[in-house]
């Protein structure tokens, strides 16, 4: 399998994600969070949007990641892209503006904007039968109209200090080529990990 060099990576890593991005075809990632006393959290959910600011993803601000980035606003990013690629990052996490998530919540398809108003996600229910009913309740009231976005729901958005291209090797030698910022926001400096 060829070695990956620093001379094959783009020069900001925001681009050279973009083009692993494009070619794994897949915007599943893991978000990890922790609780104020250190308890790490990890779920899978889905990459929204990436540009210069950082990655994006929406999620209730009820659920158990939101609690956790209340109290702790940081965050850990694995893209997985088998079998040769891998891409972990991590920083800062801030609230995507209302805007921002209103228009992407026009963009969401009916049912998922239902379903994102019948859960209350992370809390404990008595079962299925609880969201079922929940759902065809909501699907009553909104009838045919527009289904508004919850208070309760919107983005957040990683703001990477550090993002890190892996690379697989037969031999184990894998590469690993971290990108870290340097001082001015659009400043990164690039250097190569051990396996």
């Amino acid at each position: 399998m060829a070695v990956l060099r620093e001379e094959d990576l783009d020069p900001d890593p925001i681009r050279q994600f973009r083009r692993w991005h494009q070619e794994a075809a897949t915007d599943a990632m893991v978000v990890a969070t922790a609780t104020p006393e250190g308890v790490p959290s990890g779920r899978v959910v889905l990459l929204k949007e990436v540009d210069h600011r950082g990655f994006v993803f929406y999620t209730s601000y009820e659920s158990a990641k939101a609690a956790d980035l209340g109290a702790n606003p940081r965050a850990a990013l694995v893209f997985h892209w088998p079998p040769v690629r891998q891409v972990r990052a991590g920083g800062a996490v801030h609230g995507v503006s209302r805007q921002e998530t209103e228009d992407y919540w026009r963009t969401r398809p009916r049912p998922s904007q239902i379903g994102a108003w019948a859960s209350h996600q992370s809390a404990v229910i008595a079962g299925r039968q609880v969201l079922e009913d929940r759902v065809t309740e909501l699907a009553e009231r909104f009838g045919d109209g527009e289904v508004p976005c919850p208070p309760s729901w919107g983005g957040y958005r990683v703001v990477p200090d550090w993002i890190e291209f892996w690379h697989h090797q037969e031999d184990r030698l894998h590469d690993r080529l971290r990108y870290r910022r340097a001082g001015d926001a659009d400043a990164w400096t690039l250097e190569r990990l051990a396996p």
